[in-house]
């Protein structure tokens, strides 16, 4: 063997790390955008005094928007190529990032929300385009590296958003939010390929399929419907977390509650751990593990009320098990159908985000009426959802 054919193959290992770093980074600076209100909700309530009892539907309304973006746009990801869709949707969102900033009104900032949500999808291009670039038995891992990347920008997006948010005020975080994006713009157009489209099918019979695809797969609706229950779980903590802490006993402002991010951080390093164990042994007990993990983060979370501890440790555990629910979950239903992978995907990640943007709600309602208590057994019962929804699925029905 020469010198020059031992190598190739370290070489295009180490092409494959580098785009897949970089699709980490777009994934996790994208999926960034639509949790960067969570810490500024106070900061929110202050600027728009006459609204403030609304405020709690930014954060809803944005994730709301992500669904709708899912739905409307991922899809395209095997019609088109992705290096083109991810570029026009960096513009777009900057355009909407800019009027955010600027918000006169409550009104005017939910409106700008609902588009940055719905745009932030360029991390739905990033992870499909990771599954197409992977060889089949190196795939969970493929997804667990750019997925860590996500997770990262939905944790650290809330450190980044209240320090910022501390020091400069909430709308120099959206402004904050338009430099970083035009930066990776560059270093997308210089260093990632194109992708190679899938489908001639026409926008709405790529569409209908999807429908199809719902009704082909069990375990798609299986899993569809887990993580929507896992990821509201998630959403309704972090979504009343600043809220808790800037009340008796705490009094903290928006940078403490952007530091749990970094102790969330826990489970982005989690992920391409699941995916490895997805790629040798299977899903499905990972994520039988992962919903317990998820119930006893949130006993955890009932007896913290008064707690900084508590809380850290909850939130390690909640981000572990939530984590590791998404990569076996998205290794199991990317083998389902491989030519339909952003399709397949749309399905998965729409009910995602409509699970999140119900935690968020179901946050907004439970906290003023019941507190941090029914915050906690709100949490529980999505968990319950989880297991009961995960455990009906006969086990050789499962990929």
């Amino acid at each position: 063997m020469s010198t020059s054919d031992a190598s190739t193959p370290a070489t295009a290992d180490r092409s494959l790390r580098g785009l897949l770093l970089l699709l980490a980074t777009i994934a996790g600076v994208s999926v960034a955008n639509i949790y960067y209100n969570q810490p500024l909700l106070d900061g929110f309530r202050q600027s728009f005094p006459g609204s403030a009892s609304w405020v709690g539907v930014v954060p809803a309304i944005t994730q709301l928007g992500y669904a709708a973006g899912m739905l409307l746009l991922a899809p395209l990801g095997d019609r088109f190529d992705r290096r083109r869709l991810i570029l026009l949707q960096i513009a777009a969102i900057c355009v909407a990032l800019v009027v955010a900033a600027a918000a006169p009104t409550l009104p005017v900032l939910i409106g700008a929300s609902l588009a940055i949500g719905v745009l932030a999808t360029i991390a739905q291009q990033a992870v499909p385009f990771a599954a197409e670039l992977a060889p089949p038995s190196a795939r969970g891992h493929a997804v667990g590296t750019v997925m860590s990347g996500l997770l990262l920008g939905i944790l650290l997006a809330r450190t980044a958003a209240g320090a910022v948010g501390e020091y400069f005020g909430w709308r120099a975080v959206f402004g904050a939010s338009v430099v970083a994006l035009l930066v990776l713009a560059v270093v997308i157009i210089l260093r990632l390929p194109r992708s190679q489209p899938t489908s001639t099918l026409p926008y709405g019979k790529l569409m209908v399929s999807m429908w199809h695809l719902v009704v082909e797969h069990r375990a798609l609706r299986e899993a569809s419907l887990t993580g929507a229950a896992m990821f509201a779980a998630f959403s309704i903590f972090w979504s009343v977390l600043a809220l808790l802490l800037a009340g008796a006993p705490f009094h903290l402002g928006p940078q403490a509650a952007g530091l749990f991010g970094i102790v969330g951080a826990a489970g982005a390093m989690a992920a391409p751990l699941a995916g490895k164990f997805a790629d040798r042994r299977g899903p499905a007990a990972i994520i039988t593990v992962s919903i317990v993990l998820v119930a006893i983060s949130f006993v955890v979370f009932g007896a913290s009320a008064r707690s900084i501890a508590g809380l850290v440790v909850g939130v390690i555990i909640l981000d572990i098990g939530v984590q590791a629910a998404q990569i076996s979950n998205q290794s199991r239903i990317y083998a389902l159908k491989p030519e339909a992978r952003s399709r397949v995907n749309t399905v998965y990640m729409v009910a995602y985000f409509i699970g999140g943007a119900t935690g968020s709600g179901v946050g907004a309602i439970v906290w003023p009426a019941f507190g941090w208590l029914g915050v906690s057994i709100a949490g529980l019962v999505f968990a319950g959802l989880a297991a009961w929804n995960h455990l009906s699925l006969p086990a050789r029905a499962r990929p």
